[in-house]
């Protein structure tokens, strides 16, 4: 992870990769294409290796051309590597990010066809392949019924920034907020029980600054803040729940000899939980000064 990352300074929705593509994600996106579809062609000429008639990548090739690009059919390229370089091309420099992930749903539209049980298994195994990298670089999508579908809406990112930006005068809180986000989004190794460790830390700094005590743990916080600032006693009781959770699940704050069954989505849900958190007790107090 850059230096820009660890400390906050690059944008939420690129690490989490929201209406947004990294060059990493468009490499394995095309690394993918090679090993599943192109590296697969096979053709009904023996002596051809380039020729996209009587391939079996034929169809697929007719159906992006007619129907992505917008080409005659007339026109489609005979040429394997002639089209794989246009591919490569436009999946690393030239397409938007929306056009790549269009571009994926166009092939599983039409995916090669090896056979009726081999369709199937090397289709789920592109899949889950392209969901892997997916995964991997911290994307907001994932293929669910050959569709690419939103799994981190638009106001779960804008919380989190939200949260980063109410938080400049309380430095401590955005500090276990930079470093919740750092763990759950670390591309090499994601630590995503300690990234609900410092998602909720966050909340308790704000309480003790809230409050003027700097000893104060969440629990014993949490109906002081109800009491000082009028707050919601529903509202209140589910933070509690959420402290509680952060206490009991896997060792997430007293630690655990247990390997960690804590995933991204966990962690994910975690973090933006708590920003709400904390737009919310920052506004009720703005709101009462």
């Amino acid at each position: 992870m850059r230096f820009s990352e660890r400390y906050g300074y690059k944008p939420v929705r690129e690490i989490i990769q929201k209406d947004f593509i990294s060059q990493n994600l468009k490499t394995e996106i095309w690394n993918n294409l090679v090993i599943f579809i192109f590296s697969r062609y096979t053709s009904i000429l023996n002596d051809e290796i380039d020729y996209i008639p009587h391939s079996n990548l034929e169809i697929l090739v007719i159906h992006l051309w007619r129907t992505f690009f917008n080409e005659t059919v007339d026109t489609s390229p005979s040429s394997l590597n002639t089209f794989r370089t246009l591919i490569r091309n436009n999946i690393l420099q030239e397409f938007e990010w929306h056009q790549i992930y269009s571009f994926i749903e166009a092939i599983l539209e039409r995916y090669p066809h090896y056979g009726y049980h081999e369709s199937t298994y090397f289709k789920n195994e592109f899949i889950n392949a392209l969901n892997q990298s997916l995964q991997e670089e911290n994307s907001a999508y994932r293929i669910i019924n050959d569709q690419i579908i939103e799994i981190t809406s638009e106001q779960e990112i804008q919380s989190i920034e939200d949260a980063l930006e109410n938080t400049d005068q309380y430095s401590g809180v955005q500090q276990h907020l930079n470093q919740a986000l750092k763990l759950m989004s670390d591309r090499q190794k994601p630590d995503y029980r300690n990234s609900i460790k410092e998602s909720i830390s966050g909340v308790e700094a704000l309480a003790m600054q809230l409050l003027e005590d700097n000893s104060i743990p969440l629990g014993k916080a949490i109906p002081k803040l109800r009491s000082k600032y009028n707050l919601h006693p529903t509202l209140m009781e589910s933070l509690n729940k959420l402290y509680g959770y952060s206490s009991d699940e896997d060792g997430v704050r007293h630690g655990s000899p247990n390997s960690s069954t804590v995933i991204y989505t966990d962690a994910k849900f975690m973090l933006v939980a708590c920003t709400n958190f904390i737009n919310y007790l920052i506004e009720k107090t703005k709101a009462q000064n």
